[in-house]
Protein backbone atom coordinates (compact mmCIF):
# COMPACT_ATOMS: atom_id res chain seq x y z
CA UNK A 1 0.00 0.00 0.00
CA UNK A 2 0.97 3.60 -0.93
CA UNK A 3 2.28 5.57 1.93
CA UNK A 4 0.41 8.71 1.12
CA UNK A 5 -2.85 6.19 1.40
CA UNK A 6 -2.22 4.72 4.74
CA UNK A 7 -5.64 5.99 6.31
CA UNK A 8 -5.10 8.69 9.17
CA UNK A 9 -1.83 9.97 7.15
CA UNK A 10 -1.33 13.76 7.31
CA UNK A 11 0.64 13.98 4.38
CA UNK A 12 -2.12 11.95 2.04
CA UNK A 13 -1.51 13.52 -1.37
CA UNK A 14 -5.27 12.53 -2.40
CA UNK A 15 -7.49 15.22 -0.56
CA UNK A 16 -4.74 18.25 -1.26
CA UNK A 17 -7.73 19.76 -3.49
CA UNK A 18 -10.32 19.39 -0.93
CA UNK A 19 -7.80 21.10 1.59
CA UNK A 20 -7.20 23.79 -0.67
CA UNK A 21 -10.96 24.29 -1.51
CA UNK A 22 -10.93 24.55 2.34
CA UNK A 23 -8.60 27.13 3.09
CA UNK A 24 -9.53 29.30 0.11
CA UNK A 25 -13.04 29.27 1.37
CA UNK A 26 -11.49 30.19 5.57
CA UNK A 27 -9.64 33.29 3.98
CA UNK A 28 -12.72 34.25 1.99
CA UNK A 29 -14.63 33.94 5.14
CA UNK A 30 -12.18 35.91 6.93
CA UNK A 31 -12.32 38.87 4.09
CA UNK A 32 -15.90 38.81 4.10
CA UNK A 33 -16.17 39.38 8.24
CA UNK A 34 -13.04 42.47 7.54
CA UNK A 35 -15.26 44.07 4.80
CA UNK A 36 -18.18 43.76 7.12
CA UNK A 37 -16.50 45.16 10.42
CA UNK A 38 -14.64 48.30 8.34
CA UNK A 39 -18.28 48.81 6.71
CA UNK A 40 -20.02 49.05 10.39
CA UNK A 41 -16.97 51.01 11.57
CA UNK A 42 -17.85 53.80 8.52
CA UNK A 43 -21.42 53.25 9.24
CA UNK A 44 -21.23 54.16 13.05
CA UNK A 45 -18.54 56.63 12.10
CA UNK A 46 -20.77 58.68 9.97
CA UNK A 47 -23.27 58.61 12.64
CA UNK A 48 -21.23 60.06 15.11
CA UNK A 49 -19.57 62.58 12.42
CA UNK A 50 -23.21 63.73 11.76
CA UNK A 51 -24.37 64.19 15.09
CA UNK A 52 -21.29 66.40 16.27
CA UNK A 53 -21.82 68.20 12.95
CA UNK A 54 -25.52 69.07 13.98
CA UNK A 55 -24.63 69.85 17.43
CA UNK A 56 -27.04 67.64 18.62
CA UNK A 57 -24.18 65.97 20.24
CA UNK A 58 -21.34 67.12 22.33
CA UNK A 59 -18.11 64.86 23.26
CA UNK A 60 -19.36 64.11 26.37
CA UNK A 61 -22.13 62.06 24.82
CA UNK A 62 -20.09 59.80 22.78
CA UNK A 63 -18.41 58.97 26.13
CA UNK A 64 -21.73 57.83 27.05
CA UNK A 65 -22.06 55.95 24.13
CA UNK A 66 -19.09 53.94 24.80
CA UNK A 67 -20.16 53.31 28.03
CA UNK A 68 -23.50 52.18 26.68
CA UNK A 69 -22.35 50.32 24.94
CA UNK A 70 -20.03 48.37 27.59
CA UNK A 71 -22.62 47.73 29.78
CA UNK A 72 -25.18 46.82 26.97
CA UNK A 73 -23.18 44.53 24.75
CA UNK A 74 -20.27 43.19 27.41
CA UNK A 75 -18.78 41.29 24.77
CA UNK A 76 -18.63 43.73 21.92
CA UNK A 77 -14.90 44.76 21.50
CA UNK A 78 -13.17 47.93 19.36
CA UNK A 79 -15.88 50.33 20.97
CA UNK A 80 -14.12 52.03 23.18
CA UNK A 81 -14.60 56.56 23.53
CA UNK A 82 -10.84 56.45 21.45
CA UNK A 83 -11.87 54.24 18.96
CA UNK A 84 -15.50 55.71 18.23
CA UNK A 85 -13.27 59.03 17.64
CA UNK A 86 -11.18 57.36 14.96
CA UNK A 87 -14.05 55.97 13.39
CA UNK A 88 -15.47 59.37 13.24
CA UNK A 89 -12.44 60.11 11.62
CA UNK A 90 -12.14 57.48 9.30
CA UNK A 91 -15.29 58.91 7.54
CA UNK A 92 -14.25 62.19 7.40
CA UNK A 93 -10.92 61.44 6.34
CA UNK A 94 -11.99 59.30 3.29
CA UNK A 95 -16.05 59.89 2.96
CA UNK A 96 -15.07 62.29 -0.07
CA UNK A 97 -12.65 60.26 -1.68
CA UNK A 98 -14.40 58.45 -4.42
CA UNK A 99 -11.21 56.10 -5.56
CA UNK A 100 -9.83 55.80 -1.92
CA UNK A 101 -12.86 54.90 -0.31
CA UNK A 102 -13.89 51.33 -1.96
CA UNK A 103 -10.21 50.34 -1.22
CA UNK A 104 -10.17 51.13 2.11
CA UNK A 105 -12.98 48.26 3.12
CA UNK A 106 -10.21 45.73 1.45
CA UNK A 107 -7.98 46.54 4.52
CA UNK A 108 -7.93 45.58 7.89
CA UNK A 109 -8.87 48.03 10.85
CA UNK A 110 -5.34 47.60 12.15
CA UNK A 111 -3.83 48.77 8.77
CA UNK A 112 -6.35 51.77 8.54
CA UNK A 113 -5.66 53.35 11.77
CA UNK A 114 -1.65 53.15 10.79
CA UNK A 115 -2.17 54.62 7.21
CA UNK A 116 -4.73 57.33 8.09
CA UNK A 117 -3.32 58.32 11.79
CA UNK A 118 0.81 58.92 10.72
CA UNK A 119 -0.04 60.40 6.75
CA UNK A 120 0.55 63.78 6.28
CA UNK A 121 -1.09 64.55 3.16
CA UNK A 122 -4.02 63.05 1.45
CA UNK A 123 -1.87 62.00 -1.74
CA UNK A 124 0.62 60.11 1.04
CA UNK A 125 -2.84 58.25 2.09
CA UNK A 126 -3.82 57.16 -1.22
CA UNK A 127 -0.50 56.06 -1.93
CA UNK A 128 0.16 53.95 1.12
CA UNK A 129 -3.84 52.32 0.87
CA UNK A 130 -3.16 50.97 -3.01
CA UNK A 131 0.16 50.05 -2.42
CA UNK A 132 -1.21 48.28 1.37
CA UNK A 133 -4.11 46.71 -0.96
CA UNK A 134 -1.84 45.63 -3.67
CA UNK A 135 1.12 44.22 -2.66
CA UNK A 136 -1.07 42.83 0.53
CA UNK A 137 1.61 44.27 3.06
CA UNK A 138 0.92 42.73 6.35
CA UNK A 139 0.83 45.56 9.03
CA UNK A 140 4.16 44.70 10.39
CA UNK A 141 5.00 45.41 6.99
CA UNK A 142 3.17 48.65 6.46
CA UNK A 143 4.89 50.29 9.22
CA UNK A 144 8.09 49.40 8.22
CA UNK A 145 7.13 51.14 4.90
CA UNK A 146 6.16 54.47 6.89
CA UNK A 147 9.70 54.34 8.94
CA UNK A 148 11.33 53.74 5.35
CA UNK A 149 9.86 57.08 4.38
CA UNK A 150 8.42 55.04 1.41
CA UNK A 151 6.23 58.23 -0.13
CA UNK A 152 8.32 60.54 0.36
CA UNK A 153 11.33 59.06 -1.63
CA UNK A 154 9.17 57.83 -4.47
CA UNK A 155 7.39 61.50 -4.58
CA UNK A 156 11.29 63.12 -4.22
CA UNK A 157 13.82 60.67 -5.88
CA UNK A 158 11.85 58.56 -9.11
CA UNK A 159 13.54 55.85 -10.85
CA UNK A 160 16.53 56.27 -12.85
CA UNK A 161 15.03 54.57 -15.99
CA UNK A 162 16.95 54.33 -19.69
CA UNK A 163 14.54 55.71 -22.28
CA UNK A 164 14.44 52.19 -23.93
CA UNK A 165 12.77 50.72 -20.21
CA UNK A 166 10.62 54.25 -19.78
CA UNK A 167 9.05 53.38 -23.77
CA UNK A 168 8.54 49.77 -23.33
CA UNK A 169 7.09 49.61 -19.80
CA UNK A 170 6.01 53.01 -19.22
CA UNK A 171 4.82 51.60 -15.40
CA UNK A 172 7.68 50.72 -14.78
CA UNK A 173 8.80 54.25 -12.39
CA UNK A 174 6.18 52.91 -10.62
CA UNK A 175 7.58 49.04 -10.22
CA UNK A 176 11.14 50.50 -9.68
CA UNK A 177 12.54 52.45 -7.13
CA UNK A 178 15.80 54.91 -7.41
CA UNK A 179 16.60 53.37 -3.92
CA UNK A 180 16.01 49.70 -1.68
CA UNK A 181 16.22 49.60 1.72
CA UNK A 182 18.11 46.50 3.24
CA UNK A 183 18.22 47.67 6.50
CA UNK A 184 16.84 44.08 7.89
CA UNK A 185 20.54 42.57 6.71
CA UNK A 186 22.37 44.21 9.14
CA UNK A 187 25.18 44.55 7.24
CA UNK A 188 28.48 46.36 8.46
CA UNK A 189 29.86 49.30 6.85
CA UNK A 190 32.93 47.94 4.55
CA UNK A 191 30.73 44.95 3.20
CA UNK A 192 31.64 43.45 0.28
CA UNK A 193 29.49 42.18 -2.68
CA UNK A 194 29.58 38.34 -0.91
CA UNK A 195 28.14 39.15 1.92
CA UNK A 196 25.72 41.23 0.59
CA UNK A 197 24.93 38.60 -2.16
CA UNK A 198 24.25 35.55 1.16
CA UNK A 199 22.58 38.33 2.96
CA UNK A 200 20.15 38.72 0.77
CA UNK A 201 20.18 35.25 -0.06
CA UNK A 202 19.34 34.56 3.73
CA UNK A 203 16.54 37.50 3.54
CA UNK A 204 15.17 36.44 0.63
CA UNK A 205 11.68 37.03 1.46
CA UNK A 206 12.31 40.28 2.92
CA UNK A 207 13.92 41.24 -0.34
CA UNK A 208 11.13 40.03 -1.98
CA UNK A 209 8.76 42.06 0.04
CA UNK A 210 10.92 45.20 -0.78
CA UNK A 211 11.28 44.52 -4.18
CA UNK A 212 7.29 44.20 -4.93
CA UNK A 213 4.63 41.48 -4.83
CA UNK A 214 5.03 40.52 -8.46
CA UNK A 215 8.47 39.70 -8.24
CA UNK A 216 9.49 35.92 -8.68
CA UNK A 217 13.00 34.65 -7.65
CA UNK A 218 14.39 32.39 -10.21
CA UNK A 219 17.81 32.04 -9.62
CA UNK A 220 21.25 33.16 -7.42
CA UNK A 221 24.58 33.21 -9.47
CA UNK A 222 22.95 31.91 -13.00
CA UNK A 223 24.77 30.91 -15.31
CA UNK A 224 24.65 31.90 -18.48
CA UNK A 225 27.33 30.33 -21.44
CA UNK A 226 28.31 32.98 -24.57
CA UNK A 227 30.04 31.40 -26.73
CA UNK A 228 32.88 29.24 -25.26
CA UNK A 229 32.98 31.35 -21.98
CA UNK A 230 31.03 30.74 -18.97
CA UNK A 231 29.50 33.96 -16.99
CA UNK A 232 27.34 34.17 -13.62
CA UNK A 233 24.47 36.36 -12.97
CA UNK A 234 24.05 37.76 -9.69
CA UNK A 235 20.47 37.80 -8.85
CA UNK A 236 17.55 36.74 -11.32
CA UNK A 237 13.93 37.03 -10.93
CA UNK A 238 10.89 37.08 -13.28
CA UNK A 239 8.01 39.61 -12.86
CA UNK A 240 4.31 38.87 -13.72
CA UNK A 241 3.06 42.02 -14.05
CA UNK A 242 5.75 43.09 -16.97
CA UNK A 243 5.83 39.38 -17.99
CA UNK A 244 9.86 39.53 -18.48
CA UNK A 245 13.15 38.51 -16.81
CA UNK A 246 14.53 41.26 -14.23
CA UNK A 247 18.89 40.86 -13.69
CA UNK A 248 19.80 41.70 -10.85
CA UNK A 249 23.26 42.99 -10.63
CA UNK A 250 25.28 43.97 -7.24
CA UNK A 251 28.01 46.46 -6.70
CA UNK A 252 29.77 47.45 -3.42
CA UNK A 253 30.61 50.73 -4.75
CA UNK A 254 30.22 53.34 -6.24
CA UNK A 255 28.63 53.64 -9.55
CA UNK A 256 30.44 53.48 -12.53
CA UNK A 257 29.55 53.72 -16.24
CA UNK A 258 31.68 50.58 -17.58
CA UNK A 259 28.86 48.42 -15.21
CA UNK A 260 26.29 49.27 -17.34
CA UNK A 261 28.09 47.63 -20.53
CA UNK A 262 28.41 44.57 -18.43
CA UNK A 263 24.58 44.62 -17.74
CA UNK A 264 23.66 44.95 -21.63
CA UNK A 265 25.86 41.80 -22.35
CA UNK A 266 23.88 39.70 -19.38
CA UNK A 267 20.33 41.16 -21.10
CA UNK A 268 21.33 40.11 -24.38
CA UNK A 269 22.05 36.72 -23.32
CA UNK A 270 19.36 36.61 -21.41
CA UNK A 271 16.94 37.42 -24.64
CA UNK A 272 18.77 35.20 -26.91
CA UNK A 273 18.98 31.77 -24.49
CA UNK A 274 16.58 32.10 -21.73
CA UNK A 275 13.43 34.47 -22.89
CA UNK A 276 10.38 32.51 -23.77
CA UNK A 277 8.51 33.24 -27.04
CA UNK A 278 5.75 35.02 -25.21
CA UNK A 279 7.92 36.87 -22.22
CA UNK A 280 9.45 40.36 -23.52
CA UNK A 281 12.15 41.40 -22.92
CA UNK A 282 14.66 40.90 -20.04
CA UNK A 283 15.30 44.41 -17.62
CA UNK A 284 18.62 44.75 -15.94
CA UNK A 285 19.08 46.52 -12.26
CA UNK A 286 22.62 47.51 -11.70
CA UNK A 287 21.90 48.31 -7.49
CA UNK A 288 24.81 49.52 -6.01
CA UNK A 289 26.14 51.09 -2.62
CA UNK A 290 25.94 54.75 -4.01
CA UNK A 291 25.50 57.20 -7.66
CA UNK A 292 25.72 59.85 -8.43
CA UNK A 293 22.73 61.11 -10.83
CA UNK A 294 24.49 62.90 -13.29
CA UNK A 295 26.59 60.17 -14.08
CA UNK A 296 23.54 57.71 -14.17
CA UNK A 297 22.13 60.18 -16.88
CA UNK A 298 24.88 60.58 -19.11
CA UNK A 299 25.05 56.49 -18.49
CA UNK A 300 21.70 56.02 -19.54
CA UNK A 301 21.38 58.98 -22.01
CA UNK A 302 22.19 56.52 -24.80
CA UNK A 303 21.85 53.05 -23.49
CA UNK A 304 19.86 50.69 -26.06
CA UNK A 305 18.66 48.59 -22.95
CA UNK A 306 16.22 48.53 -21.25
CA UNK A 307 17.98 49.24 -17.71
CA UNK A 308 17.92 51.26 -14.47
CA UNK A 309 20.42 52.30 -12.03
CA UNK A 310 19.81 51.96 -7.95
CA UNK A 311 21.27 52.30 -4.87
CA UNK A 312 20.72 50.18 -1.56
CA UNK A 313 20.97 51.31 1.90
CA UNK A 314 21.36 49.64 4.57
CA UNK A 315 20.20 51.77 7.61
CA UNK A 316 16.46 53.84 7.37
CA UNK A 317 17.03 56.92 5.76
CA UNK A 318 16.14 61.07 7.72
CA UNK A 319 12.87 61.12 7.22
CA UNK A 320 12.81 64.69 8.66
CA UNK A 321 14.94 65.35 6.07
CA UNK A 322 13.12 63.65 3.12
CA UNK A 323 10.23 65.27 4.16
CA UNK A 324 11.78 68.57 4.22
CA UNK A 325 12.80 67.64 0.76
CA UNK A 326 9.22 66.77 0.01
CA UNK A 327 7.91 70.38 1.42
CA UNK A 328 10.24 72.07 -0.97
CA UNK A 329 9.34 69.86 -4.07
CA UNK A 330 5.63 70.40 -3.34
CA UNK A 331 6.40 74.26 -2.74
CA UNK A 332 8.32 74.68 -5.83
CA UNK A 333 5.53 73.07 -7.72
CA UNK A 334 3.15 74.77 -6.92
CA UNK A 335 5.09 78.22 -8.11
CA UNK A 336 5.83 77.07 -11.23
CA UNK A 337 2.07 76.18 -11.23
CA UNK A 338 1.36 80.03 -10.40
CA UNK A 339 3.97 81.43 -13.40
CA UNK A 340 2.30 79.35 -15.77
Amino acid sequence: MNASSVPGNAHDDRFNEVLALIQNAKQQAMQAVNTQLIELYWQVGAYISRKLEQAEWGDSVVSQLAEHLAQTQPGLRGFTRSNLFRMRQFYETYHAEEKVAPLVRQLSWSHNLIIFSQSKRPEEREFYVRLAVQEKWSKRELERQFKTALFERSVTQPAKISAVLRQAHPAALEIFRDAYMLEFLDLPGGHAETDLHKGLMARLKEFLSELGRDFCFVGSEYPLQVGGCDFSLDLLFFHRGLNCLVAIELKVGRFKPEYLGKLNFYLEALDRKERKPHENPAIGVLLCASKDDEVVEYALNRSLSPALIAEYQVQLPDKQLLQAKLHEFYALNIAQGEEE
